[in-house]
């Protein structure tokens, strides 16, 4: 595989991972600080084991980071160029959405 191909396929693998509400809420919760899964369980109110499955399919797929302090794990965002990247897409979805709202106002 090309390596112009090998960036699209892995492009496409994070795109996957980011393509679950739960795992942008999380990436949400995560943006400005570090975050343990107890934390993300009471602020999110998702069970426990569903909260640990999305924060592995983010850390496999290298959107997240881990620190361990004793026996706590804290997940952090890996760059924040992705914090960026989805506010970037945030904006264009709004921009959307706005665009709708006036063509349904105008008609």
């Amino acid at each position: 595989m090309s390596k112009d191909k090998s960036i699209f396929q892995l492009h496409a693998e994070v795109c996957k991972t980011l393509a679950n509400p739960k795992r942008l809420e999380i990436l949400n919760l995560l943006r400005d600080k570090e975050l343990n899964v107890s934390d993300l369980v009471n602020l999110t109110g998702l069970p426990k084991a569903n909260i640990s499955q999305h924060l592995a399919v983010m850390r496999r797929s290298g959107i997240l980071e881990t620190r361990r302090d004793g026996l706590n794990i804290y997940y952090r965002i890996s760059s924040s160029k992705v914090t960026q990247a989805c506010e970037l897409m945030r904006e264009v979805l709004l921009q959307q959405i706005s665009k709708k709202h006036k063509i349904l106002k105008n008609t």
